[in-house]
């Protein structure tokens, strides 16, 4: 059947109608054969790839309403040419399907790259003991997702605004003359730009990446979150410190688990001289063996000061990560505090004062020595 036939049919059927009546009916008619033949294809997709992986259940699932819209443009399209409008009435619609589609091609992108994230990241998992690899693959798809996803909006957006004339003699001038125009624009997105490229520079280099433990700003936590403009850094109290992406670029910081999440843990004691250090460097070695936090890689004691009262006793000691190092600091010097306090308490800082005098100066000390009157008994 030739579009000429139908649009005898589409006449002879509503040729007693107004003319925008008629429109209506046909476009409307268009649109629900259109929604009825993808709710069926749905289903067919649907039972199709039930049985098979991931990607393709994610591909029909996340595709089900960009196809639907995309099934709705075509049928609109090609009822236009059947429904009773004038030239200028069949340009606007035109024209205003050419941008639905436009928006529905970014919107697969967008949803294809969303896909292909997910299924790209299912491999790793940041909830392992050693996640550096996990890490590093979840920070630069993440942060180039957005990138892709913006870089995407920009782009239908910009197409749908060059089917105007208008906008695209502007879009051409503005580009092509390169002036005053195009520096006032250069420098109110400087911001923004700054951010863009400081986050694909931050995608590829990686200086920090999602779950690091940095020190920013003299603040201790984990990247909990890289977006196209700023990171979220969770503190240690649960705070939340917001970073622009630029910070990482230009300010120094401190990443704990750049190439390993391993750290070593340091605890300082501060004992008297007496105290044997022979000893008490044993017994931390037995607590470090006993504590499930001690990876079993780095132990020392060592005396690294020695002062006028104290001498001062470091413990390095390493764990898988900077929590449970942490926590193996706090357990060690509880432990061997406690330990010296109940078998070696004179090891505990003392003060000593020496008192030493003469008989004849205990005599002039004596109440009542000099000619003064003495105690009266």
């Amino acid at each position: 059947m030739t579009s000429e036939t139908l649009s005898d049919l589409a006449d002879s059927a509503t040729g007693w109608m107004p003319d925008w009546i008629a429109t209506l009916i046909i476009l409307g008619v268009a649109a629900g054969l259109a929604m009825l033949a993808w709710r069926t294809l749905f289903t067919l997709l649907t039972r199709a790839v039930a049985g098979r992986e991931l990607f393709w259940r994610s591909l029909v699932a996340r595709g089900a309403r960009p196809l639907r819209l995309a099934m709705v443009i075509a049928a609109v399209a090609f009822a236009t040419a059947l429904a009773p409008l004038t030239e200028g009435e069949a340009g606007v619609i035109r024209r205003l399907l050419v941008i639905a589609l436009i928006l529905c091609v970014a919107w697969i992108a967008q949803t294809a790259l969303y896909i292909w994230t997910t299924i790209h990241l299912r491999r790793f998992k940041l909830d392992a003991e050693d996640n550096l690899l996990a890490r590093k693959h979840v920070t630069q798809s993440r942060i180039l997702m957005r990138v892709a996803n913006l870089l995407i909006v920009l782009v239908a957006v910009s197409a749908a605004l060059m089917t105007f004339d208008a906008v695209r003699q502007y879009g051409v001038s503005l580009l092509a003359s390169a002036g005053a125009a195009g520096l006032v624009v250069g420098l109110a997105l400087q911001p923004v730009l700054k951010n863009l490229f400081a986050g694909i520079q931050l995608a590829i280099t990686q200086p920090i990446r999602i779950d690091d433990a940095l020190i920013v700003e003299g603040e201790w936590g984990n990247v909990e979150e890289i977006t196209s403009t700023y990171v979220v850094i969770k503190i240690w109290d649960w705070r939340r410190l917001v970073v622009p992406l630029s910070y990482f670029i230009e300010q120094p910081f401190q990443n704990w688990t750049r190439d390993s999440a391993e750290l070593i843990g340091t605890v300082m004691l501060y004992l008297d001289h007496s105290a044997p250090v022979d000893k008490i460097r044993a017994k931390g070695q037995e607590i470090a063996a006993a504590s499930p936090l001690w990876d079993g890689k780095v132990y020392n004691l060592a005396v690294t000061d020695f002062r006028e009262r104290v001498m001062e006793v470091r413990v390095l000691i390493s764990a898988r990560n900077a929590p449970r190092a942490f926590d193996l600091r706090c357990e060690m010097r509880e432990k061997l505090i406690a330990w010296i306090q109940a078998e070696l308490p004179g090891a505990l800082p003392r003060t000593r004062e020496e008192v030493s005098a003469s008989p004849a100066a205990a005599l002039l000390a004596w109440p009542g020595a000099g000619g003064q009157e003495g105690p009266r008994g």
